[in-house]
C-alpha cells in the first residue's frame, strides 16, 4: 500500500505533465498552421485567374487522394446523370419548348432556328434542374463541402480525415443547405427578371412598329447584359457556399458577406466562371454528338467514349469546385491587406497631426 500510494503522485505528476506538453504542442501546431495560412495568402492575393489556376493545380497534387475520391464518390454519379439525362422526361421538354416558342413569337421575336434551338435547350436545363434538384442539394452539395474541407485541409497542413469531415459536415449541415435554397432563389430571381425584362423590350419594339430584325438585335443585347449579371450572381453563391462551410454564417448573411468579399476582383471570378462554363459545354456537347446521337459507325465506341467524357466532366466541374475555394481564401486574402493599408494609413495620419500640434 505505501509503495501504491507513494507512485500514484509520481504517476499523477508526469501525466499532468505529458499532457500540459500535448496541449502546448497543439497549441503551436495551431499556431503553426494559422501563421502558414496567412502568409501563403498574402502570396497570390492580387492574382489573376491564371494564378489561381496554378494555385488549384499545386493543391490537387497535394492532396490528390483526397480529391480523386470526391470525384469518384460525389461528383461522378451526378455527372452521369446530368450528361444523360436519364431523370428527363422528353414530352415535358417539348411542351415547355412548345410554350417558350409562342411566348416568343407574341412578343415579336422571329422564330429563327436559332430562337427555337435556345427555347429548347432552356426547357431542357429547366426540366433537368428539377428533377435533379434532390441530388443537387445532396451529393452535389455535399461534395462541395467536401472539396472547401480539403482545401482549407490543405492550406492549415492538417490530414484529409473522413471521420472529421462527417462529423463537421453533420453540424453544420443545415446552415449550408439554407445557403444553398437562398442561392437557388436568387438564381431563379435573376431568371424571371431576365425573362421579364426580354419581353417588356421586345413587346415595345413591337408595339413602335419596328421590324422583327431590330426586335432580334434587342434582345441579343439584353441577354448580353443579363449573361454578365448573371455570372456575376453565380460567382456570389459560389463564394457564399464556401463561405457558409467555414464560417458561422448562412442565407442571406453569406450571400451578403460574399458580395462584399469579392468587390474588386470581380473579373477574376468571371474569367474563372468563364473558363468552367466553356469547359463544361464543350463536353457536354460532346457527350450529345458522340454518345446520345448516333452520328457515326455502329455505336460501338460509346462503351468507352461515355464513361470517358463522364470522367472528364467530373474532372471539371472538380477544378471549379476548388477555384471557388481558393478564389475565396484569395479576396479574403486581399480584403486583410486592404483593411491593414487603412490602418496604416489612418495611424500615419494620426501621428502626422500629433507631431503637428507637438505632441512627442
Amino acid at each position: 500500500m505505501e509503495v501504491s500510494s507513494g507512485a500514484s503522485p509520481r504517476m499523477s505528476l508526469d501525466q499532468l505533465q505529458k499532457e500540459g506538453s500535448e496541449e502546448t504542442h497543439l497549441q503551436n501546431f495551431e499556431l503553426d498552421s494559422f501563421d502558414y495560412n496567412d502568409s501563403h495568402n498574402l502570396q497570390f492575393y492580387s492574382t489573376s485567374a491564371l494564378d489561381i489556376l496554378r494555385e488549384t493545380a499545386r493543391i490537387l497534387r497535394c492532396n490528390s487522394w483526397s480529391f480523386m475520391t470526391i470525384a469518384a464518390l460525389l461528383i461522378c454519379p451526378v455527372s452521369a446523370i446530368l450528361l444523360s439525362n436519364v431523370l428527363v422526361d422528353q414530352s415535358i421538354v417539348k411542351r415547355l419548348s412548345t410554350r417558350l416558342l409562342l411566348v416568343a413569337n407574341s412578343s415579336g421575336l422571329p422564330l429563327r432556328p436559332l430562337i427555337k434551338q435556345l427555347c429548347h435547350r432552356f426547357a431542357e436545363m429547366a426540366v433537368s434542374s428539377a428533377t435533379c434538384f434532390p441530388l443537387f442539394i445532396t451529393l452535389s452539395l455535399l461534395s462541395r463541402a467536401a472539396v472547401v474541407y480539403s482545401v482549407d485541409c490543405t492550406y492549415s497542413r492538417k490530414d484529409v480525415d473522413g471521420s472529421k469531415f462527417l462529423a463537421m459536415i453533420s453540424k453544420i449541415w443545415r446552415r449550408i443547405v439554407s445557403t444553398y435554397l437562398w442561392s437557388c432563389m436568387v438564381i431563379v430571381g435573376c431568371l424571371t427578371l431576365f425573362f421579364v425584362l426580354l419581353l417588356a423590350v421586345c413587346s415595345t419594339f413591337l408595339v413602335l412598329g419596328f421590324w422583327p430584325e431590330l426586335n432580334l438585335y434587342a434582345a441579343m443585347i439584353v441577354g448580353l447584359v443579363f449573361s454578365v449579371i448573371f455570372a456575376n450572381a453565380i460567382i456570389v453563391c459560389n463564394i457564399a457556399v464556401v463561405i457558409s462551410v467555414l464560417v458561422d454564417v448562412s442565407g442571406p448573411q453569406a450571400l451578403l458577406r460574399s458580395s462584399v468579399l469579392i468587390r474588386g476582383q470581380t473579373q477574376v471570378g468571371l474569367l474563372i466562371f468563364l473558363g468552367s462554363t466553356i469547359g463544361m459545354a464543350f463536353i457536354e456537347g460532346l457527350f450529345e454528338h458522340r454518345v446520345k446521337t448516333l452520328s457515326y459507325g455502329d455505336g460501338s465506341s460509346r462503351i468507352w467514349e461515355g464513361p470517358l467524357l463522364v470522367i472528364m466532366y467530373s474532372f471539371v466541374v472538380l477544378i471549379d469546385l476548388m477555384m471557388s475555394a481558393v478564389f475565396y481564401y484569395s479576396c479574403r486574402s486581399h480584403g486583410m491587406e486592404a483593411s491593414d493599408g487603412e490602418c496604416l494609413a489612418i495611424l500615419g495620419t494620426v501621428t502626422v497631426s500629433a507631431e503637428s500640434v507637438g505632441i512627442p
